[in-house]
């Protein structure tokens, strides 16, 4: 859980050409030219009691991929065929060095059964998967602050059958239990960088920006917080308001809790920090304690803040948001308001930032 612990208010970060751009980076390496990256570390960032597997994982790129905070990587799973020297075995054919084997077939004479994926893209027989995109976790200089690595937070998709109740390897998630499994030296096929949506706006340097996330949604704020707090930039001094809501399971779910708790510590007037633990907090009526209920409790101050100009993001599991939507809608209906005109309005002024998944 610890990753990188936030030991000083402002760390000197290069280099500074990385400021230039008035444009962000778009797409410079695409799916049929991807960039070869290097895996540098890989660590699970979640305690024993955490519902799944999330890891934190930094890749190399040189300084070659640049991006700014809030966009994504691609990442193109390599595809798993027969291993030459034992054939009841499946590797990845595409990695520099065959280090993992994934699994053994079960194997008798009348049949031989695959439960791992193939490689293969289900639409189109033959052809690789397609690219998985993930939300950066970091600044644009990385968590080395050099520039030259960026990093992902990747939950380890697990399918388990409903009926027998064990996993279904032939269902798991193929990139992120390839992510997971990676170790440091592993080659990465990388697209991008990505997405405009939820870039951090800058041209106010006091403004409030209200980030809500589910579990690895949490990724891109991470990257405007560190930004924000830990970075010396000479041409970013935020002073104004960040304040993050973060819904998870229970305490060894929470991600980079050190890190958010360290800028509580360090700049209490500028950060604030709510958590939604679903399994060990009650709302108001006595249910789960879900991110919307956070946002409930707080909604007059939100809402007050929206109408002085506040950014509001949503990153995550595409069903947070219907009970986020529904919420705010029943907010506004007590305030008087119209939620679909207030939401209109929000989209128009650009306060209005949603990525799901």
């Amino acid at each position: 859980m610890s990753v990188q612990q936030v030991s000083k208010p402002k760390v000197a970060v290069s280099p500074l050409e990385l400021e230039d751009a008035k444009e962000p980076p778009l797409n410079t390496y695409k799916p049929k030219d991807p960039y070869t990256a290097i895996i540098a570390s890989v660590e699970r960032i979640v305690g024993p009691k955490a519902p799944g597997e999330t890891c934190h994982i930094v890749i190399d790129h040189g300084g070659n991929v640049p991006y700014w905070e809030g966009q994504s990587y691609g990442v193109i799973p390599p595809v798993l065929g027969p291993c030459p020297s034992d054939p009841l075995r499946w590797m990845y054919l595409d990695r520099h060095i065959v280090l993992l084997i994934v699994i053994e077939l079960d194997y008798d004479a009348e049949t031989t059964i695959l439960p791992v994926d193939t490689g293969e893209n289900p639409k189109k027989p033959g052809a690789p998967h397609n690219v998985r995109l993930y939300s950066i976790a970091s600044s644009r200089y990385g968590d080395s602050f050099d520039g030259k690595t960026t990093s992902l937070c990747v939950r380890r998709a697990v399918y388990y059958d409903p009926e027998t109740g064990k996993e279904d390897l032939s269902k798991n998630g193929v990139c992120s239990n390839y992510l997971c499994d990676s170790k440091p030296g592993d080659k990465i096929k990388i697209t991008g960088p990505s997405g405009k949506i939820m870039l951090l706006p800058e041209d106010d340097e006091n403004a409030t920006h209200i980030m809500i996330a589910t579990g690895t949604g949490v990724a891109p704020y991470r990257g405007y917080l560190r930004r924000m707090f830990m970075e010396a930039v000479p041409t970013f001094k935020f002073n104004g308001l960040a304040w993050l809501f973060l819904g998870v399971a229970n305490t060894d779910s929470l991600l980079y809790d050190d890190e958010f708790t360290k800028y509580l510590q360090d700049y209490p007037d500028n950060f604030r920090y709510d958590r939604a633990l679903s399994r060990e907090q009650k709302n108001k009526n006595g249910g789960k304690m879900y991110v919307q209920d956070k946002i409930e409790e707080y909604s007059d101050e939100i809402f007050r803040l929206l109408d002085g100009g506040a950014h509001i993001y949503f990153c995550g599991l595409k069903g947070m948001m219907p009970g986020i939507q529904d919420t705010l809608k029943r907010v506004a209906e007590q305030r008087g308001e119209s939620w679909e005109e207030k939401l209109a309005q929000l989209k128009r002024n650009k306060q209005w930032h949603v990525e799901v998944y």
